[in-house]
């Protein structure tokens, strides 16, 4: 049973946020795992409703759950991808801002996947 820690300086949306991603991480939830509602899950906790939307819309955003419309939230189960293009995405982004083309950031990748560097 998850309860929020009313002392904690971390906001309650990021606490219920993180508690779901460790349940994910940990295999007590899985894919295709249904969440409570977004109304019985913030009449669980004592807390607003936009609290616990709130929570559940970043965790859609970072890959952990979908929501299908009234059929509600589940577990998915790209997470992983959903990092990787997150990183991919700031690679490229900080690629371009040292004037290198898409095509060239990509060729990096290459090289280094064929030629590691050794430390």
């Amino acid at each position: 049973m998850f309860t929020l820690d009313a002392t904690s300086s971390t906001p309650p949306y990021e606490q219920i946020r993180a508690y779901v991603v460790e349940q994910v991480d940990s295999g007590q939830l899985e894919p295709g795992d249904r969440l409570p509602t977004v109304r019985a899950f913030a009449e669980e906790l004592g807390v607003a409703t936009n609290t616990v939307a709130r929570a559940y819309r970043e965790l859609e955003q970072g890959g952990v759950i979908e929501t299908r419309g009234r059929s509600g939230s589940f577990v998915t189960g790209d997470r992983v991808q959903s990092e990787a293009k997150e990183a991919a995405a700031a690679y490229l982004a900080r690629t371009k801002s040292l004037g290198l083309s898409s095509a060239e950031a990509v060729a990096l990748v290459r090289h280094l996947h064929e030629h590691p560097i050794r430390s």
